[in-house]
């Protein structure tokens, strides 16, 4: 893991009420669905810049995820879990257009590596 900008709550929160008062440009709206999707290369994401990250070097091998209500990682309703993976590995990135708010993290698989996005949902935000 590298060293990037520590993404507090109060900044995730902030960032996902600012997202959500714009409409989706061009370039996001194919990246807007509700759960982790693969980044393909049928969908531009160059239009993003990176905020920072959510996890922290001490958090980085946490792989316990938080699913309260039965919800599983590719759930659309799945809450975004603040200290909880696949969050402890996240990092944010917004649109300079829209604003809109994503998050992205890469999934090492036994013999894959793939690059997983999801847009910030205000309301999926928790901190168990």
């Amino acid at each position: 893991m590298t060293t990037q900008h520590q993404i507090s709550e109060t900044e995730l929160r902030t960032t996902a009420a600012e997202a959500a008062l714009h409409p989706r440009c061009a370039d996001c709206a194919p990246l807007w669905r509700p759960g982790w999707e693969s980044i393909s290369g049928a969908v531009s994401i160059d239009h993003l810049a990176p905020l920072g990250a959510l996890g922290s070097e001490a958090s980085w091998e946490r792989l316990d995820e938080f699913h309260p209500d039965g919800t599983n990682l590719w759930s659309p309703d799945a809450p975004i879990a603040l200290g909880w993976h696949p969050y402890t590995r996240s990092t944010l990135w917004r649109c300079a257009q829209c604003s809109g708010a994503f998050l992205r993290y890469t999934e090492y698989g036994g013999y894959y590596v793939e690059e997983r996005i999801r847009p910030l949902l205000a309301d999926l935000i928790v901190n168990p």
